[in-house]
C-alpha cells in the first residue's frame, strides 16, 4: 500500500509540472505558473531549472514578494551566500515597503541565519 502511495505522489507530481509548463507555454509572462513550476521542480530536485524560473520572475516581476525568500534559500542550497544575503536584503526591503509583516519577519530571519546581527543593517 505504501509504495502505491510513492507512485500515485510521483505520478500526481509529474502531472503538476506538466500542467503548469502547459500554463508557461500560453502565458510565458505569468509570474503564478513560474513560481509554482519552480516550487514543483525542486521538489524533484531540480535546482538549476527552478532557479532560472526564481531568477526570471525577480527579473521580470520584483513586486513578486515570494520568490525572494525561496530564492534566497536556493542560493543557500548552493553555497551562494552573498547572493542569498542580497536576495534576503531586497525582499526586506520591499515587504517593508508593501506592510507584508509575516514576509518581512521570514526574511529577515533567513538574514540573521546567514550574518551576524551587527552586519544586518
Amino acid at each position: 500500500m505504501r509504495s502505491g502511495n510513492v507512485i500515485w505522489n510521483l505520478m500526481n507530481h509529474e502531472n503538476n509540472i506538466a500542467r503548469l509548463a502547459g500554463i508557461l507555454k500560453k502565458n510565458p509572462d505569468d509570474s503564478f505558473a513560474k513560481f509554482a513550476l519552480a516550487l514543483e521542480l525542486l521538489k524533484r530536485d531540480d535546482v538549476s531549472k527552478a532557479r532560472l524560473l526564481f531568477e526570471s520572475i525577480r527579473q521580470q516581476d520584483p513586486g513578486y514578494l515570494g520568490v525572494y525568500y525561496h530564492l534566497g534559500k536556493l542560493y543557500e542550497k548552493t553555497s551562494l551566500h552573498e547572493r542569498a544575503v542580497e536576495t534576503y536584503r531586497e525582499g526586506i526591503e520591499l515587504a517593508a515597503k508593501t506592510g507584508e509583516q509575516k514576509t518581512l519577519l521570514e526574511l529577515n530571519e533567513a538574514l540573521l541565519q546567514l550574518i551576524p546581527e551587527q552586519d544586518h543593517e
